[in-house]
C-alpha cells in the first residue's frame, strides 16, 4: 500500500499537477491494490494494466499537464460503454467481443482531463437488475462480502469503496448509480436529463438512463461530473442557503416496505439541514398510480429491446430472455408512452413549486446477498429487485437530478442512505446539501474490510 491509495481524486489531481508525484506512481499503486483485492470482490472485468502505465506517462508528459482536472486519477468505466481498444460486453458472453473503434464522449472527456482508465466493471447482463453478477463473475460489497454490492453499477462501486480506484464511472436507468452507493456506503448523482452526454442503447432507455459518477466524496463527485458534463462551473460547490426541505418516507408504488433504519435516516437527515437554517417540513409526493407501471413497462420494453439481437445466441442468460419476454408481452398491455414523463412532472409540480428538494431513502430494504442471481429464476429477481430497490425509478422518468448521500450505519454495521431529489438544472444545489451532510456527519470514506 502506497501514501496514494485512498487519496481522494482531488488529491490525488493537485499532487500530480504540482509535480510532487508522477501519474505512472499513483496507476502503479492502484493496480496494486486491485490485484491484491479483486479476486474477492469481482468488481473489474477487465484490468487495463500495461496499457494503464502507458496512458499515466503519456499524462506525465503532456504540455498541459498543470492545467488537468483529473491529472492521474485512475478512475474505472462500467462495462457498457465504449472505451477505445476494449471489447464492451455488458456483463454478457452473447455481445461482441471485438475492441471498440472510439471511446465514448464521457469517457474520452475524463482521459481529455487527464483520468487514467485502468479497468472496465462488471454488471448484470445489459444492465437489467440492481446486483451485478454475470458470466464475469460475483461482485460482492466491499462492507459485507456475503452481500450484493448492488447494480448495476455494483462493480464500480465495489471499486471505489474498496479504495481499488478513488472515483469511477456509472450509469443509471432506474436507480443504477444510486442504488450500489447506497449499498457500498458512497456518494452517487444521477444528474437530470441532458447535462451529461448519455448515448446509452438506441434510446438510452426511452430516455430513462444518464451517466454520473461513483466517489467517496461530494467534492470528487462534483469535480468528475463537471469533467463529464463539460460544465467546469459545477465543480465549484456553492453553500446553499434557506433551502425549502421536504422529507418522506412514502414509497413510489403501493405494497413497498420500508426498512425502518431508512426512515430513520431520512429523519436524522432533516434534522441535520433543520439546524442548519434550512426550511424542513414533512411532505409526501402525490406519486400518479400510473407512474409505477410507466416505469415498469420501460424496465421491461428497454432491455427487451436491448436483447433482441443476441436472441439466437444460446450464450445469453434465460433470465434475460425471459424478461425480454415479459417486455415484449407488457409492451402489448401497456407500452411505454411519449407523453409519460410529462404527465409526471405536472403531477409532481405542485409538490416542487413548495419545496427545492425531497429528501428520501434510497433504498427500501438493505442489500440482498451476493449470488448468481442470472442462473436463478427470473421471477425470483424480479421480485427481489421491486422488494429492495424502488425508490429510484420514478426519477429516471421524470428526467430529475437525484443523489444518493451516505446516512450513518444499520445496526447489521452496513451503510445507510439518504435520497435527494430536485427539479432539473439543480444538480449544484443537491450537491450543496449533501455538502453540508457530510460536513455535519462525515463517512467513512472505504469500507472497514478495506481500509486505505
Amino acid at each position: 500500500m502506497t501514501e496514494w491509495v485512498g487519496r481522494t481524486a482531488t488529491e490525488i489531481a493537485a499532487a500530480v499537477r504540482a509535480g510532487e508525484v508522477t501519474a505512472q506512481e499513483v496507476v502503479r499503486a492502484h493496480l496494486d491494490r486491485i490485484a491484491a483485492l479483486d479476486g474477492e470482490l469481482g468488481a473489474f472485468v477487465r484490468v487495463r494494466a500495461e496499457a494503464a502505465l502507458r496512458e499515466a506517462a503519456e499524462v506525465d508528459a503532456r504540455a498541459d499537464r498543470a492545467d488537468l482536472p483529473l491529472a492521474g486519477v485512475p478512475v474505472a468505466i462500467k462495462d457498457n460503454v465504449p472505451v477505445a481498444g476494449e471489447p464492451m460486453r455488458s456483463g454478457s458472453a452473447a455481445t461482441p467481443d471485438g475492441p471498440q473503434e472510439k471511446d465514448h464522449s464521457v469517457v474520452a472527456r475524463l482521459r481529455a482531463a487527464g483520468a487514467v482508465v485502468v479497468g472496465l466493471t462488471n454488471l448484470p447482463e445489459l444492465g437489467i437488475y440492481p446486483f451485478s453478477d454475470s458470466v464475469y463473475g460475483i461482485t460482492r460489497n466491499p462492507w459485507d462480502r456475503g452481500r450484493t454490492a448492488g447494480g448495476s453499477s455494483g462493480g464500480s462501486a465495489a471499486a471505489v469503496a474498496s479504495g481499488m480506484v478513488p472515483i469511477a464511472h456509472g450509469n443509471d436507468g432506474a436507480g443504477s448509480i444510486r442504488i450500489p452507493a447506497a449499498n457500498c456506503g458512497l456518494f452517487g448523482i444521477k444528474p437530470g436529463t441532458g447535462v451529461v452526454p448519455a448515448e446509452l442503447g438506441g434510446d438510452n432507455w426511452a430516455g430513462m438512463s444518464e451517466n454520473g459518477p461513483l466517489t467517496t466524496t461530494v467534492g470528487d463527485a462534483a469535480l468528475m461530473l463537471a469533467v463529464m458534463a463539460g460544465d467546469a462551473s459545477l465543480a465549484a460547490i456553492a453553500e446553499p442557503e434557506r433551502v425549502r426541505v421536504a422529507i418522506s418516507a412514502k414509497p413510489p408504488a403501493a405494497g413497498v416496505i420500508i426498512n425502518r433504519d431508512f426512515v430513520g435516516a431520512v429523519r436524522a437527515a432533516g434534522k441535520t439541514l433543520a439546524g442548519l437554517g434550512h426550511t424542513v417540513e414533512h411532505d409526501d409526493p402525490r406519486y400518479p398510480l400510473w407512474a409505477a407501471t410507466a416505469v415498469t413497462a420501460r424496465w421491461l420494453a428497454c432491455p427487451a429491446a436491448d436483447a433482441e439481437p443476441y436472441l439466437s445466441d444460446p450464450r445469453l442468460e434465460t433470465r434475460t430472455r425471459r424478461h425480454a419476454a415479459a417486455g415484449r408481452l407488457f409492451t402489448k398491455v401497456r407500452p411505454p408512452r411519449d407523453d409519460d414523463r410529462e404527465r409526471l412532472c405536472q403531477a409532481l409540480a405542485p409538490f416542487f413549486e413548495r419545496h427545492d428538494v425531497l429528501v428520501m431513502p434510497t433504498l427500501a430494504q438493505l442489500a440482498p446477498h451476493a449470488r448468481r442471481w442470472g442462473e436463478g429464476s427470473w421471477m425470483h429477481s424480479v421480485v427481489t429487485s421491486l422488494r429492495y430497490a424502488p425508490m429510484a425509478g420514478a426519477w429516471n422518468l421524470a428526467g430529475y437530478p437525484a443523489a444518493s448521500v451516505p446516512a450513518g450505519l444499520s445496526p447489521e454495521g452496513l451503510p445507510l442512505a439518504v435520497q435527494l431529489v430536485a427539479t432539473p438544472g439543480k444538480e449544484s444545489l443537491l450537491i450543496g446539501l449533501a455538502a453540508q451532510l457530510e460536513r455535519q456527519h462525515p463517512w467513512p470514506r472505504h469500507a472497514p474490510f478495506f481500509p486505505s
